[in-house]
């Protein structure tokens, strides 16, 4: 009926909203705004279909076939995987969080929704990142929960530095389309990289605030010296960090120290974090020459990589089978061979590829927070990850529906070529 129409795009773009705010709560919202966006996709992808309904945006994407791909041969895995059953479920379910990256799309209708989108996404970590700075000046903020480590607001360390880096590249580049005040999207980005590499201790967050730090001089210079600036500014940044913070040359110290003694065999495993993932990722490469065209099916790389293990397996990896390696290339190798490996970074490539096409300001913002996404995936399992997996899916999916979105919008804008007559054809 005509007049429930209103209710039903207010319940939709709302869910949308709520999935964008979701993100920087506690992960009980995450997991809700999650089941409902699903749940709601789902609705409306089966109206689509009984009504014979496309979207030719949507149509236009890579990204949706790349993921689709990838989905599909994990879940045929299941008829080969060395994974119990529950456990290879509960991994599918896990990997199958990238659908909300297409599912927020299609439900995003319009350029006005998305930036409303947008908005909510931003402010909420705003408010994440705030809460931070006023524990570090000493006022309690009674909604922070009891992390283990300082100026944690919700989540660890690790999550945060990563998402506060990432998020930082979304204030900056998307300041000017007037969501939010220019000056307020140059403090929060200044401010989000600064509570990265100052105040957290995550060494992941590092790397993605280096890259942001080094795609945002990148396209601040002339096209021939671009690359150049790519490559210098991390080393330039790490240089003068490590001088200038007695943290972040501790943190750098410690890789260092940790990786020559995992190497030297002066560590077992479990002593320090780079030790652990160093045999993690040693231990996923024996796993992948094993198997290394169809793997050993999805929710097996616990299975695997204890069996190599041996007898220390259990206090090296824990009880059950619900590891993960931290590095996520690594987890889909091992799970679907080589070709999953590939499939992890065609996925990425097709992101990069459709945020070509979108406006500047988008383009930019988009491909910064893909890199952020595929430097995260090289030390941890970040896409597979709760949390930190849930708040790459949401911030790609909005953007990439603001830039599909608002590339429509300039297509219908764009003037018609002057009709020309059939006497003037043939002249």
């Amino acid at each position: 009926m005509p007049e429930a129409k209103p209710a039903v795009w207010s319940f939709r773009l709302g869910l949308v909203c709520l999935a964008a705010l979701s993100v920087s709560l506690p992960m009980a919202w995450i997991s809700l705004a999650k089941v409902l966006v699903f749940v709601t996709a789902l609705v409306v992808l089966l109206g689509h279909v009984a009504g014979r309904r496309t979207d030719p945006q949507i149509r236009q994407l890579w990204t949706p076939w790349a993921l689709a791909m990838l989905l599909l041969f994990s879940a045929c895995s299941l008829w080969w995987t060395s994974a119990d059953l529950p456990s290879a479920l509960e991994s599918f379910i896990k990997h199958a969080k990238l659908l909300e990256v297409v599912l927020l799309v299609s439900l995003i209708r319009s350029v006005a929704e998305a930036r409303m989108a947008i908005t909510f996404f931003a402010y909420g970590q705003a408010f994440l990142l705030l809460s931070s700075w006023l524990m570090f000046i000493g006022i309690a903020v009674p909604w922070h929960a009891n992390a283990p480590t300082p100026y944690v607001v919700f989540s660890t360390y690790l999550d945060q530095s990563i998402m506060f880096a990432t998020t930082a590249s979304v204030f900056w580049y998307l300041r000017s389309d007037k969501l939010w005040p220019q000056w307020l999207g140059i403090v929060l980005a200044a401010l989000a990289l600064a509570n990265t590499l100052l105040l957290l201790e995550g060494r992941s967050g590092y790397a993605v605030a280096l890259t942001a730090l080094a795609l945002a001089a990148m396209w601040t210079m002339p096209p021939r010296l671009r690359l150049a600036t790519l490559v210098i500014t991390p080393v330039v940044l790490l240089l003068g960090l490590s001088l200038g913070s007695a943290q972040v040359q501790e943190r750098v110290t410690k890789i260092l120290r940790e990786s020559q003694e995992y190497a030297s065999g002066q560590t077992v495993q479990m002593e320090s974090s780079s030790g652990w993932r160093l045999n993690a990722w040693r231990r996923s490469l024996q796993a992948m020459q094993e198997k290394p065209l169809l793997g050993h099916g999805v929710g097996a790389w616990t299975p695997a990589v204890k069996r190599l293990e041996g007898s220390a397996a259990t206090k090296v990896f824990g009880e059950g089978n619900h590891s993960n390696p931290h590095q996520e290339y690594l987890l889909w190798g091992v799970e679907l061979g080589v070709g999953g490996s590939l499939l992890m970074l065609a996925a990425l490539a097709c992101m990069a590829r459709d945020a070509l096409r979108f406006p500047t300001n988008v383009q930019r913002a988009t491909l910064a927070v893909v890199a952020a996404t595929a430097v995260a995936c090289l030390f941890n399992s970040a896409l597979y990850d709760d949390l930190m997996g849930d708040f790459f899916c949401v911030a790609l999916g909005l953007l990439m529906a603001l830039g599909t979105r608002s590339m429509a919008a300039a297509q219908q804008q764009a003037p018609l070529p002057p009709r020309t007559t059939q006497s003037e054809v043939l002249v």
